[in-house]
């Protein structure tokens, strides 16, 4: 990991990127950051702690299809590689900045494959567990009807997007860790350390 200066962790929605973001951040030295930083879009559909969720988004996941859902998701992220890329050459060139930990679903495998003074990993979880982590966080069984509608619009988009994600690694033998059994945040970081090699 010496020669590594930009560390890139992709994977779809409740898998634990941002946990283990920080986690390697803290372990290796290094800037941790968020690709929802650099352009967000329409994600977890219910209320967070940073308020209740846009009632403009409810349009977009009740008028959609999961199908179209995903293709919205995956053109954003095309139209945000761009300045992944550029963040992640700036890094790699100044020798005199800290690594770059830099996680998020726009991590698309492809492109990431191809930077230089870089390693990336995805991560990945059951369709079970990812419905049971969503349900979880939305508190699904408390919303009303059309609330709900949304949540499994958003679960569906998860699913879909964790499996075309994972179609990718796999085809290119690039580096992945399932997380569905919820490993303690030092184990994550050993086996995600490991699988990067």
């Amino acid at each position: 990991m010496r020669d590594v200066r930009v560390l890139l962790i992709g994977g779809t929605s409740h898998v634990g990127k941002s946990t283990l973001g920080r986690a390697l951040a803290a372990k290796l030295g290094g800037e941790y950051m968020s690709t929802d930083s650099l352009a967000r879009h329409p994600g977890r559909p219910w209320a967070t702690s940073s308020g209740p969720f846009p009632g403009h988004l409810r349009t977009h996941y009740l008028s959609l299809s999961v199908d179209e859902l995903t293709t919205e998701q995956l053109r954003h992220y095309q139209r945000l590689w761009p300045r992944i890329k550029a963040m992640a050459a700036a890094r790699a060139a100044d020798t005199g900045a800290g690594r770059l930990i830099l996680e998020g679903s726009g991590v698309l495998p492809r492109h990431a494959a191809a930077l230089e003074s870089s390693a990336a990993v995805w991560l990945t979880a059951s369709a079970d567990v990812l419905r049971d982590r969503i349900y979880s966080q939305s508190r699904f069984h408390e919303l009303a009807p059309e609330e709900k509608a949304i949540v499994e619009k958003f679960l569906g988009r998860t699913k879909r997007f964790d499996q075309l994600i994972l179609n990718v690694v796999t085809s290119l033998g690039l580096a992945s860790v399932d997380t569905s059994t919820a490993p303690p945040t030092a184990e994550l970081v050993e086996q995600c350390l490991r699988a990067i090699g």
